[in-house]
């Protein structure tokens, strides 16, 4: 069981996690691949809702991945968009990243060839991934616009899909983490982190929600 306090402090996390982007119709919208082929269903659902006219998704296989989805995680979500009845020409593939900044750089060279004019990004997501997802798009590709997406869902709603509450914490602490740090590094924007969300992190790290911290920089 995770105690009260813990869960106060992980939707903390959840909530800062996500932008809050209003929908708006894109040039593309750009599906970043993961185990969860909920993505895949967003980027069908906002196709067919008009928010934007091609998809591109975009990885290759993680060791979370790899059996699940092994011919790569972009391929199976082609796969899952064609099943759902998105047209084979409105859905490329970009089979080799392996990190975010991967997916934003080899997305935008796939883009380049095929020769699709952005201006606008509809970047879809996890739900907590949005924000970390967003800082590393504006940092690689400055140019375009970029409105962040996931499944609407509550923090209660995605541990339960994912069937390991503490592993969800340890992940949203973990992507936090990146935030901090990533910056500093190059890979990412820099994003004002509130008082309450980051003493909300850092109990949580005491508490020993640290599986997805990377190890030299934990607190």
């Amino acid at each position: 069981m995770i105690p009260a306090e813990a869960w106060a402090d992980a939707r903390r996390l959840w909530d800062y996690h996500q932008m809050g982007h209003s929908l708006r119709p894109c040039s593309v919208a750009i599906g970043l691949g993961s185990h969860d082929l909920g993505v895949a269903d967003t980027a069908v659902d906002l196709y067919k809702r008009g928010m934007a006219p091609l998809l591109v998704f975009t990885g290759a296989t993680s060791p979370t991945t790899r059996k699940r989805m092994p011919r790569g995680e972009a391929v199976h979500y082609r796969e899952r968009a064609l099943e759902l009845g998105i047209p084979s020409p409105d859905v490329l593939v970009e089979p080799r990243a392996r990190n975010t900044g991967e997916n934003i750089l080899f997305s935008r060279a796939v883009l380049e060839d095929a020769g699709v004019g952005v201006s606008s990004v509809l970047l879809i997501s996890k739900p907590y991934e949005e924000r970390r997802a967003y800082a590393t798009a504006v940092k690689l590709w400055s140019e375009v616009e970029f409105v962040s997406a996931s499944t609407p869902m509550t923090l209660n709603e995605y541990a339960d899909s994912i069937e390991d509450a503490r592993l969800v914490i340890d992940m949203l602490v973990g992507a936090l983490q990146r935030l901090l740090i990533y910056p500093d590094q190059g890979f990412m924007i820099s994003q004002p982190v509130p008082d309450d969300v980051l003493e909300a992190y850092e109990r949580l790290c005491r508490e020993g929600f640290t599986s997805r911290l990377l190890p030299t920089d934990r607190p």
